[in-house]
């Protein structure tokens, strides 16, 4: 079993249901099952457009090779839907894509509250630091008390190191101190938490940029890695959590949490293609090392697998 296989086949389930209506029996291609492909894409919540970019360059190569088995269908849905993945560099068979060249490699995660941000940051502390990392963790979320205690409770459960202040705390004077801690210990990595936001709370928003300045002061390019976590299983409210999140903020990675719970698995797809920023890291369960490396290929193949339809 791949490691997506958990994450996503309620998605593939769900697919393959809808899809199996339309082929069986049935010994070619025709605009019933093209209608079939496009409902069941647009209900894993892939979104109307990248739906009908995926459902046009279908139905250009059927035309263009005439007679096309079931098996070859579901060839090419793998193909368009791996090359919509295709954000920058192919993350296939990368450990953890991140460039540590870069020390103290300094990570600003963002997102509402309720998208599993703070548990995202603890399983990646935890995953780092069994690479031999040396992690630092910032409790930038002095917005509640919770998110404080909560990031500790994962850095004792990580055995990493945090830097935190009383709630209400100022969050770039907790990502100040952080940084030149991590400097003064000579750590690989930095992950930095932030108050879970929405686009209507303005003053928040522009905080991000302020944590930003703010960590300059200590490491000239930081944040190297700005990584938005959304929450699957949320479908078309991940989109505007996205968009909202872009507008505010230099957007670097994804993370998308909760695939497991969800036949919305489509959202990953949909979300890459429209704002053309790479997921690195998806979670697909309630275990420390339920956080895993995004995988082009091993995803597409677990989200549609043929062996639902032969």
């Amino acid at each position: 079993m791949g490691i997506f296989d958990k994450g996503v086949k309620k998605t593939n389930r769900s697919f393959f249901e809808r899809l199996s209506h339309a082929v069986i029996g049935r010994t070619e291609v025709d605009d019933d099952v093209m209608d079939a492909i496009e409902e069941a894409l647009l209900a894993t919540d892939m979104g109307v457009d990248t739906t009908m970019k995926i459902i046009d360059n279908l139905e250009d190569r059927v035309r263009r090779d005439k007679y096309v088995s079931m098996n070859e269908l579901v060839d090419m849905l793998r193909e368009e839907i791996a090359d919509l993945l295709d954000v920058n560099d192919d993350q296939d068979d990368v450990p953890v894509p991140f460039d540590f060249s870069k020390k103290p490699y300094v990570i600003m995660v963002v997102g509402v509250n309720g998208v599993g941000k703070t548990t995202t940051i603890g399983k990646l502390a935890s995953s780092l630091k069994a690479q031999g990392k040396k992690v630092v963790l910032g409790a930038a979320d002095t917005f509640r008390a919770a998110a404080v205690d909560q990031l500790t409770i994962w850095s004792e459960r990580a055995g990493v190191d945090i830097v935190k202040q009383p709630m209400g705390a100022d969050p770039a004077s907790v990502a100040f101190d952080t940084l030149k801690s991590a400097v003064a210990k000579e750590a690989d990595v930095v992950l930095i938490d932030t108050a879970g936001r929405l686009h209507n709370r303005i003053d928040l928003m522009n905080e991000l940029t302020k944590i930003r300045n703010v960590m300059r002061k200590i490491v000239p390019d930081a944040p190297h890695e700005v990584l938005l976590v959304l929450d699957g299983s949320t479908g078309q409210n991940a989109f505007q959590q996205a968009k909202e999140f872009s507008r505010a903020t230099d957007i670097t990675a994804m993370a998308i949490t909760k695939l497991d719970g969800t036949a919305k698995g489509g959202v990953v797809v949909g979300v890459v293609d429209q704002f053309k920023v790479p997921v690195k890291f998806v979670g697909i369960g309630e275990g420390i090392d339920d956080l895993k490396v995004f995988s082009k290929k091993e995803f597409v193949g677990s989200l549609f697998s043929k062996d639902d339809i032969v």
